[in-house]
């Protein structure tokens, strides 16, 4: 039987690979196509993944993967497999920073146990490759930064708090998010929106952020993040107060003292939506 920190061995090993090759592009002309009418994919992209998914499935064959970008690689297959392991990889959170050349994206990898729908996280890993840090979490065994332990922080007013959020790339004129931005930055010390959900998990589970929120993101987004969340001693859940889980499809996490007041942003942004949405394309 493989031992848990074998698991993470690999994962970071991996994220490690798809972080060098993510520098190397990063100082060449990027390569853009879309999903969609804004949704950016980079030759980076395809190429980190497929170093992950091969280093991967070098060591675990017997494991199904669910990638961002990996076709065949998806959570129907993975469920068809009947896999007991399941590994989620984004080879690329911030590709919209990373295509503009702003230095703020990172890889994400996390292995959950278990049925899907059911899975338990298992180990969780996001690399930052501009700065170095390596964030890691194992079940039971607490999350670190570089090694080093780290825990959330110990914030227990929403007022004094600094919280973070993203908005989508796609589907942006139907999304509410800007009304709760606009309540949370009234009730906080700030909100920032830097473009990586993975790395604003981190942010929470080491204390930078008290709280973060965001819509639509997909397991691949948030797995690691999660685990790294949980670990610290954080609270991650849906909007309605319930342990997060993959389906869903609002997530928020804190480090659990201001949790509640949070909830009670969210409630009465539900309870008094904006009266008149804005409308797009703006006027010119």
């Amino acid at each position: 039987m493989r031992r848990m920190n074998s698991y993470l061995e690999i994962a970071v090993d991996a994220a490690r690979e798809a972080g060098a090759i993510l520098l190397a592009e990063l100082d060449r002309p990027v390569r853009i196509t879309y999903k969609g009418e804004v949704d950016i994919v980079t030759q980076a992209d395809g190429r980190a993944e497929q170093a992950i998914v091969t280093r991967l499935h070098t060591h675990f064959p017997k494991h199904a993967i669910v990638a961002e970008e990996g076709g065949n690689h998806s959570a129907a297959a993975a469920e068809a497999l009947g896999a007991r392991h399941c590994w989620y990889v984004d080879p690329l959170d911030g590709t919209t920073n990373f295509a503009h050349g702003v230095p703020w994206f990172c890889v994400s990898i996390a292995l959950a146990e278990g049925p899907i729908g059911t899975e338990e996280l298992v180990v969780g890993v996001v690399y930052q490759p501009v700065t170095g840090e390596m964030f890691t979490a194992e079940r039971g065994a607490g999350a670190c930064l570089n090694n080093k332990k780290i825990q959330v922080s110990r914030i227990n007013k929403l007022a004094t708090s600094l919280l973070g959020t993203g908005f989508p790339a796609h589907k942006r004129a139907q999304n509410p998010n800007i009304n709760y931005y606009w309540n949370f930055t009234l009730r906080s010390h700030g909100v920032r929106r830097f473009g990586s959900a993975a790395l604003d998990l981190a942010a929470v589970a080491c204390g930078r952020f008290d709280g973060f929120w965001e819509f639509g993101l997909h397991p691949w987004d948030t797995a690691a993040g999660v685990m790294l969340v949980r670990e610290a001693g954080g609270t991650v859940t849906d909007f309605a107060g319930k342990p997060y889980t993959f389906a869903a499809r609002e997530l928020l996490s804190s480090n659990s003292f201001v949790h509640p007041e949070m909830l009670k942003v969210v409630e009465e942004v539900e309870r008094n939506p904006a009266a008149a949405p804005i409308k797009y394309p703006l006027a010119p």
